[in-house]
């Protein structure tokens, strides 16, 4: 089949969509809701280790994990509370982004 520029701008623009839509999923942050209980809090270095059942959105198995956190989420929270959180991973992190007992 021979080039032609009625097809040239459609295939270009479709290989565009095809090549973002692939990439997406990796730019974009992971979120996920868990329960779970808190073994350690640090709110000065904005840090909570949570233990929890495996969370397959965010592809992690039954695991204790330290989570970053604003430090103002982890003022009512201390070890031995059982939690529901919500936590997002981007660029390999993982972040509470909200906790409550």
């Amino acid at each position: 089949m021979a080039f032609s520029r009625k097809y040239a701008i459609p295939m270009a623009v479709a290989t565009a969509m095809a090549v973002v839509s692939l990439a997406a999923p990796i730019a974009f942050a992971q979120q996920a809701d868990a329960t779970g209980e808190v073994r350690r809090v640090d709110p000065a270095a904005g840090k909570v280790t949570i233990k929890h059942d495996a969370i397959k959105a965010l592809d992690l198995p039954a695991m204790s994990l330290v989570y970053q956190a604003a430090p103002a989420l982890l003022a009512n929270i201390k070890a031995g509370d059982k939690v529901h959180f919500t936590a997002t991973r981007k660029d390999g992190k993982y972040v509470v982004t909200a906790i409550s007992n």
